[in-house]
């Protein structure tokens, strides 16, 4: 099984987590001029437990941080609870 890859799928606004070519789970979002706005995040009932959530918003947002100057707002109750748990992405939401 090979570890799991974090996309962007800006087709579809949304961060897919793939998993041996297959779709696990995914943390969708909307853009509003310099807002990123992560709406819902989702993990395949079956692969719930092992982290893969928080690979996914670690993913993500190290995107916005390296490849955007968005500000993120957390809509999502998941990805806010992450970026409280984690201090050093709180910046993210104030740019």
């Amino acid at each position: 099984m090979a570890a799991p890859e974090v996309r962007n799928d800006t087709d579809k606004q949304q961060y897919s987590l793939v998993e041996d070519g297959e779709v696990i789970g995914f943390a969708a979002y909307e853009v509003d001029g310099d807002e990123i706005r992560f709406v819902h995040t989702e993990v395949d009932p079956s692969h719930r437990g092992g982290g893969h959530a928080s690979i996914l918003v670690q993913h993500a947002l190290d995107d916005v941080r390296a490849y955007s100057s968005r500000r993120v707002v957390a809509q999502c109750s998941y990805v806010h609870a992450w970026i409280e748990r984690h201090p050093d992405y709180q910046e993210l939401t104030t740019r």
